[in-house]
């Protein structure tokens, strides 16, 4: 018996800095992405080279504004204090057509602000701004599973609930 297709959609969220909701203040945010750095090895004796992961690439996130809120310059403006973001959505899922349930989604975030621009004037639209951020914390869960959560601060790398720098932090006294 083949299975039902479903189908996830996520189409909405809303982003909370420090606990403070910023329900329509942004229009966008980008995640922070894990890129692995990799290294080559080639060798006597191998037919090619192959790419190991040795580490992972910084962490970068933006917020694209819809305008200009205080209580959010006054702790964007300080390049020296992280903030907490966390990222908050619904993700619907579809089988036979229709939504069955939906499920929540959780980005937790730790950052620093490292470009908070002034935006630009147009007439008749929005003064527009795009913040990044500098990340050494992110954290994804879904329906209540963690799927990612990694911290670079504290050498942790967890997938699906496994910590994959164990060993890591053993063999390093860390």
């Amino acid at each position: 018996m083949a299975s039902k297709i479903a189908i996830q959609r996520l189409t909405n969220a809303n982003i909370y800095m420090d606990g403070a909701n910023l329900l329509g203040r942004a229009e966008e945010i980008s995640l922070p992405e894990i890129k692995m750095k990799m290294s080559e090895h080639k060798a006597l004796g191998l037919v090619g080279t192959i790419e190991t992961a040795s580490g992972v690439e910084k962490l970068e996130s933006k917020i694209y504004w819809t305008s200009f809120y205080p209580d959010v310059i006054k702790k964007a403006g300080n390049p020296f204090k992280p903030v907490q973001l966390q990222v908050r959505a619904s993700i619907q899922i579809y089988e036979g057509g229709g939504v069955i349930r939906e499920a929540p989604v959780v980005v937790l975030l730790t950052g620093t602000f490292k470009k908070f621009p002034f935006g630009n004037f147009k007439q008749h639209d929005n003064a527009e701004s795009e913040s990044e951020l500098s990340c050494t914390y992110v954290k994804q869960t879904i329906d209540g599973e963690d799927m990612i959560e990694f911290d670079v601060l504290a050498n942790i790398y967890k997938v699906g609930g496994v910590d994959i720098l164990a060993d890591y932090r053993t063999n390093t006294g860390a």
